[in-house]
């Protein structure tokens, strides 16, 4: 995407401008979790909210889920390019299709209110947020046994939910009827009304304040700005060719390795992303569309590099990117996709991360776990037993244990690696009060992390009873095999577990997707660990100590994997590290 020469701007007022839409992305995201109905917003947060200028390119987003917000712009283009001469104040957007609408996959509902200022189309504020339900084979928006796109829910190209101010009742009604949840989804669609209303107010006084002619101007400025600085990171990389690669262990169906493989070509300031050597598209829901495939490439280039460099689409215009059409990255219309923005976005950031790892040693990291996921649907059941209302449950507190980097051990417990922790994990206690659930355990896992001068994230036990008949939807990646890679010396970290076990019966090894439907069950599982940065021989002891005293070390792991020989009983309050540190039988150890 080339950029735009603009006009020299004032650099106060274009770091003031930049900071002000980036405030206003906030803002919209504030008013989203204080009004959504669903627990998948006002607590997880799954949603993120963007601004588009009059060319549909994002100018600037919230710290929410990267993978939402760097494939935004297919969307706005897609608005512009399906309505062009027939958008007009007071009308507002709805799209999801990743074929016919720029969406990365249906479950990502985007609302986009054009703002107007003298009469003219300035910007688009976009909402785009996970919908706890859109119909199709399995309640939850996943159903791991679809094969094509039609068994994942409604399919909505660019619609028009508000003309001139009204509600269209007629579209309104289709989309209740298209959900399993509708009070939660009438009451989400207020909430991104809500929210995009309260963003374009605050763009239009904005853009008014400037002046509508000087106001774009910074907006091209400020997507100028971000590419020269972007530019400028990768002009600091050698020259040349890097490749890296990932694998899945499975296509949703059976056992098998399925590889993307990425070359990515750094000179003269840009970067050519090419996916060519990557597997063909699978049968099952782990595809990925062009929109998204962008996204995960973006949030792995955002995340590698100086957090400093700002986050729009400026920042990633000198980013080139290859994704060959029914391959993976790129699967054909009606291709099953609605795991894409977990699973194999997953994939395709850590095969870019290992190729960016080679050419920037220095700012190497190591790799994020692979979550293991499920959703729980059922029907509440009343005081007098009779079945109330449905309801759909994610197991998020499972999630999964993140790589370290240098100066930093990896977050014990954090949502998808396409999230960089913008997913947030929820209370235990509120979802014990919205669901008919208890949790029985939730604690981080024990030498789980890769071991490492800075250590991955461990992970976490999850141990939970569903107390109704209910269908599960099973999603789990991140199950028997190990996931977070090492870097630099540091170790792998663990591969995950999970179990079901319908009351009274025997605990059974749960599928790494499928579905399958139980009475009252209990649930467990232990989430994968991260993979480790340097070699452990050299992690401090004290830091070794204190992993050993907040149980995420045991005293075995602590000598084998860091040869360090602590002694005594973790748990003792007088255990200090003069007190447990065996100093001579380390120093033998660390020898070797």
């Amino acid at each position: 995407m080339s950029m735009p020469r603009t006009k020299a701007v004032d650099p106060v007022l274009l770091a003031l401008t930049q900071n002000r839409l980036d405030h206003i992305s906030q803002q919209m995201g504030h008013v989203m979790v204080r009004t959504a109905r669903s627990p998948i917003f006002s607590q997880a947060h799954d949603f993120t909210c963007f601004i588009a200028g009059p060319d549909g390119r994002v100018t600037a987003q919230a710290d929410g889920i990267p993978i939402h917000s760097g494939g935004g712009g297919f969307a706005a283009r897609a608005i512009l390019r399906d309505f062009a001469g027939d958008i007009a104040d007071g009308d507002v957007f709805l799209l999801n299709d990743p074929w016919a609408a720029g969406g990365n996959h249906l479950p990502d509902w985007v609302i986009a209110r054009p703002v107007f200022v003298e009469g003219r189309l300035v910007s688009l504020v976009c909402n785009r947020a996970h919908q706890s339900d859109i119909g199709g084979g399995a309640a939850g928006t996943y159903n791991p046994e679809a094969t094509e796109v039609w068994q994942e829910g409604v399919r909505l190209p660019v619609l028009k939910l508000v003309e001139a101010g009204t509600v269209r009742r007629d579209l309104w009604k289709l989309l209740l009827l298209n959900t399993r949840t509708p009070d939660l989804l009438e009451g989400d669609l207020g909430a991104m009304l809500g929210s995009t209303r309260i963003g374009s107010e605050q763009v239009a006084s904005l853009v008014a304040e400037l002046g509508v002619d000087e106001a774009l101007g910074y907006f091209d400025g400020i997507l100028s700005h971000a590419a020269g600085r972007m530019g400028a990171a990768l002009a600091e990389l050698p020259a040349g060719v890097y490749e890296g690669e990932e694998r899945s262990d499975n296509d949703c169906f059976e056992q098998r390795d399925i590889w993307v493989r990425v070359k990515v070509t750094i000179e003269a300031g840009r970067a050519k992303v090419d996916f060519t050597g990557t597997d063909p598209q699978i049968r099952g829901f782990k595809n990925s569309t062009v929109a998204n495939t962008h996204s995960a490439v973006y949030t792995a280039f955002a995340a590698f590099f100086d957090p400093a460099i700002p986050r729009n689409e400026g920042t990633f215009s000198v980013i080139d990117i290859v994704a060959p059409e029914g391959s993976l990255v790129n699967a054909r219309e009606g291709a099953a996709t609605t795991m894409d923005t977990v699973f194999v976005a997953h994939e395709i950031i850590h095969a870019v991360w290992k190729a960016l790892n080679r050419a920037a040693p220095g700012r190497a990291a190591a790799g994020w776990a692979k979550n293991i996921f499920g959703v729980t649907s059922g029907r509440e059941v009343a005081g007098d037993g009779t079945e109330g209302r449905p309801y759909v449950f994610y197991h998020g507190l499972a999630a999964a244990g993140a790589g370290a980097v240098e100066g930093r051990d990896g977050f014990n417990q954090i949502g998808h690696l396409c999230t960089l922790g913008g997913l947030t994990i929820s209370n235990a206690e509120t979802y014990e009060r919205l669901y008919p659930v208890h949790f029985e355990r939730q604690e981080f896992r024990c030498d789980s992390g890769g071991a490492g001068l800075w250590r991955g994230g461990t992970g976490a036990h999850y141990d939970v009873e569903i107390k109704t008949p209910a269908l599960y939807s099973f999603r789990g990646e991140g199950l028997r095999y190990r996931t977070g890679f090492g870097i630099k010396g540091g170790h792998w970290g663990a591969a995950g577990e999970m179990h079901v076990q319908e009351h009274g019966g025997a605990p059974e090894l749960a599928p790494k997707f499928g579905l399958k439907r139980m009475a009252a069950a209990r649930l467990t599982a232990s989430s994968p660990g991260g993979g480790g940065w340097g070699d452990p021989l050299t992690r401090p002891v004290e830091a070794v100590w204190r992993d050993w005293r907040d149980g995420l070390v045991s005293s075995e792991a602590a000598r084998e994997q860091y040869g360090v020989v602590l002694r005594g009983d973790p748990d003792d309050p007088g255990a200090t590290l003069a007190a447990a540190f065996d100093e001579t039988a380390t120093a033998a150890l660390r020898k070797k």
